[in-house]
């Protein structure tokens, strides 16, 4: 069971790696061209956090149904759910690009961005929605390639497509080749083209390699009905760290665009350390769903426990990475001191949380799994309106921002070991007695 973990996170962190250190890439660029740049992109982020946390609910919701089809032996099934899962998602993802491009401008206004930086940001977003269609289906379907029993091509699709965004975005950014230079803009560009190709990739597996595509509706509300059982509810959870982002960049705010700039530049580099977990929170829905359709239930423990394990592990090592390699690591993309005295603090205090933010998304995951979507729920509302936002509040009014990275770190603890231990009890109570 060990080396199945750890071969199937594998892919997966390898995908998440790269579409990180993408962006990484993309804000050591932006670096480049202006400090405002990097802070219009920072008050972006919360946004496409959560139109991705809106579309992963739905990819959750198939991928549960599809993972126990599959582990019954049921592939018609499975192919229908896939095909149905995937038009749930085109629809979704096309709406909220749609919504987006229209409302967009006043969204990041509600963030705090404003002037200069309120209007460069807007631009990115209106070229980002562009591509976000595509992202978003090739997405829920690296979920639903895992599901079906591929864990490895997931991980070049998304490898693939950070590769290409990397490569397309210094010509359209800095001008190269006769292109004119299109600074921000050519980010969001390089985001379009890359996602394409992911979208690309994604078609063919589903029609031509697998062929699990099946081009009726026949039975489609019944599947949406199973899909959006957990799809909704997962949405709703996978939101509240969007949310959390959006929360503390209006906190940080107020304390001027170079701290919120800052945090855009510690908040990539510290996705990349973060994707490790996630790469394992990810691969214990199909591992719980396939054993758990297949009454394999010693194997579910096995599974949860090693990626528990996995995710305290990979925290305490990213967390010594970081405080030992904070200021060169921001250092790469920014030399301004005003970024990077921010940018820094956050990477000594809020890093210290990854391998419990990694056992909540565990636990989550397994919930999902077994079309349990209230607790995610109830935990991460919890998470957010009862607990971080008064805390981060008080915490910025009195210790300045270094007391709204503290907040984050210390309420991430306290819901990793509440959601570890929710779930554990609900499997001692579903497992069938005997």
């Amino acid at each position: 069971m060990s080396r199945h973990v750890l071969r199937l996170s594998g892919f997966m962190i390898m995908g998440f790696l790269a579409m990180t250190t993408a962006q990484l890439i993309e804000a050591f660029y932006l670096g480049m061209v202006g400090r405002d740049e990097l802070a219009a992109v920072a008050f972006t982020f919360p946004l496409v956090m959560g139109f991705n946390a809106l579309t992963r609910g739905i990819g959750v919701g198939t991928g549960a149904v599809l993972a126990r089809a599959i582990g019954e032996g049921d592939r018609e099934q499975a192919a229908r759910l896939t095909s149905h899962g995937l038009l749930l998602t085109g629809l979704f993802t096309v709406t909220c690009a749609l919504l987006l491009a229209w409302h967009g401008e006043g969204l990041l206004r509600l963030l705090g961005a404003h002037g200069h930086v309120l209007e460069l940001a807007t631009l990115y977003m209106l070229i980002w929605v562009i591509g976000f269609p595509g992202f978003g289906l090739s997405m829920v379907g690296s979920g639903l390639m895992r599901s079906i029993g591929d864990p490895a091509f997931p991980g070049y699709v998304m490898t693939a497509g950070s590769v290409i965004q990397v490569l397309a975005a210094p010509p359209l950014i800095f001008g190269w080749w006769g292109i004119p230079a299109l600074g921000i803009e050519g980010a969001a560009w390089s985001f379009v083209i890359a996602r394409s190709g992911s979208f690309l990739m994604t078609a063919w597996w589903f029609v031509i390699k697998e062929r699990m595509v099946r081009f009726t509706l026949d039975g489609v509300l019944e599947s949406a009905r199973a899909i959006l059982h957990v799809g909704v509810p997962a949405a709703a959870s996978n939101l509240i760290q969007p949310a959390s982002a959006a929360v503390t960049t209006r906190i940080l705010a107020g304390f001027g665009t170079t701290v919120v700039a800052g945090f855009g530049v510690a908040g990539r580099i510290d996705a990349v350390v973060t994707m490790v977990v996630i790469g394992i929170s990810a691969s214990a829905a199909p591992l719980v769903g396939q054993n758990w359709g297949a009454r394999l239930y010693d194997r579910v423990d096995e599974a949860l426990s090693l990626a528990y394990r996995y995710c305290l592990i990979w925290g305490v090592m990213a967390a010594v990475i970081m405080w030992l390699g904070a200021p060169f690591f921001v250092s790469l993309i920014s030399d301004d001191p005003l970024v990077a005295e921010p940018a820094v603090a956050f990477l000594y205090i809020v890093p210290i949380s990854i391998g419990f933010m990694g056992m909540v998304n565990v636990a989550n995951a397994s919930f999902n799994a077994l079309s349990k979507p209230m607790p995610p729920l109830v935990l991460s509302l919890s998470r957010l309106v009862v607990v971080y936002v008064p805390v981060a509040i008080a915490a910025g009014h009195y210790f300045g921002y270094r007391g709204v990275y503290t907040a984050t770190a210390v309420v991430t603890v306290l819901f990793g070991l509440l959601g570890w231990r929710w779930n554990a009890a609900t499997l001692a109570r579903m497992r069938p007695a005997g």
